[in-house]
């Protein structure tokens, strides 16, 4: 049920902390490999990676580095399929740590997405993660028609049916991505994500939204943030009853329960749980989640 997400940079000896998601790191190559290990050793059999490049000059206005055959996602890749042939990875595709301008497409001088090159773009990226080995492609820039261009980029390759299209279909811009953005470096350089990501009020945008991948070619879905949107899980699990549903406590829920329990408003272990509960009983059936290390200790 839980995945845990995993910051990955093109540093591979990095391991550092993000002071403002805790106890999550930036982890390079050869340090996760043996971190992942103890995971799974208690019992993890999911994760998902997030590229982070630190090197100067690795971003342009194209994402290039995204799918680099040599840079840290597509190497992450192929290492743990060959140590852990038994763990179901995942990967974020998107292109806004990549991008110099932070943004997750192609864009105009004026700085509005070309939404035909963006797409095409995220496509070529989740299609060389599929061919480096990841079980499931997760695009998260939330670009009109992505889903179709990603779908038949992979049945034009053969890896659609080998390889989960798992959409955040109803993703909402917001105030709770500040934590994840220091940890990717992947914060605009300007304006917002409001043009393309969903208002906090749009109930009814997300509902077409999950319909619209549906009817695209998606195979499951994640509603991102959780818990300040559980009813936006209702209703995935009911336009979406057969599939797959994830919810994803982002880094800001998950940073604010720590501040709580480190306040002694609320205890750690007991809210994470509550958190948790309540996206299954709105109908989510996975979750994605920081607090995965400690759910493997807490569950055993």
């Amino acid at each position: 049920m839980f995945i845990y997400p995993l910051f990955i940079t093109d540093n591979d000896d990095e391991e550092s902390e993000i002071a403002s998601l805790p106890n999550q790191k930036r982890w390079g190559i050869n340090k996760v490999l043996p971190y992942v290990e103890t995971l799974v050793k208690k019992g993890l059999t999911s994760v998902i990676l997030f590229g982070v490049p630190l090197k100067e000059g690795v971003k342009d206005e194209f994402g290039t580095a995204a799918d680099d055959p040599e840079g840290p996602v597509i190497r992450t890749i192929k290492a743990l399929r060959s140590r852990f042939p038994d763990l179901f990875v995942m990967c974020d595709v998107c292109l806004c740590e990549y991008t110099s301008h932070g943004h997750c497409g192609v864009l105009r001088e004026d700085g509005s997405i070309i939404r035909e090159k963006s797409v095409q773009r995220l496509a070529a990226v989740a299609v060389n993660y599929a061919k480096a080995g990841a079980h499931a492609v997760a695009p998260s820039d939330m670009i009109d028609g992505r889903i179709r261009e990603i779908k038949q980029g992979l049945i034009d390759n053969g890896l659609a049916h080998r390889t989960l299209l798992m959409s955040y279909s109803a993703k909402f811009a917001g105030n709770l991505y500040g934590p994840f953005r220091d940890a990717a470096g992947s914060a605009p350089s300007h304006g917002d994500r409001k043009a393309y990501q969903l208002p906090p009020g749009g109930r009814g945008l997300a509902r077409r939204a999950l319909q619209r991948d549906i009817n695209e070619g998606a195979d499951a879905f994640i509603i991102k943030p959780s818990t300040f949107y559980l009813d936006i899980v209702s209703d995935a699990a009911e336009i979406c009853r057969d599939y797959p549903i994830a919810t994803y406590q982002v880094s800001g829920e998950f940073a604010m329960i720590h501040a709580a329990a480190e306040k002694g408003v609320v205890d750690l272990k007991q809210m994470a749980f509550e958190a948790a509960q309540g996206s299954l009983r709105a109908g989510a059936n996975l979750l994605i989640s920081y607090f995965t290390p400690e759910f493997l200790d807490w569950l055993d």
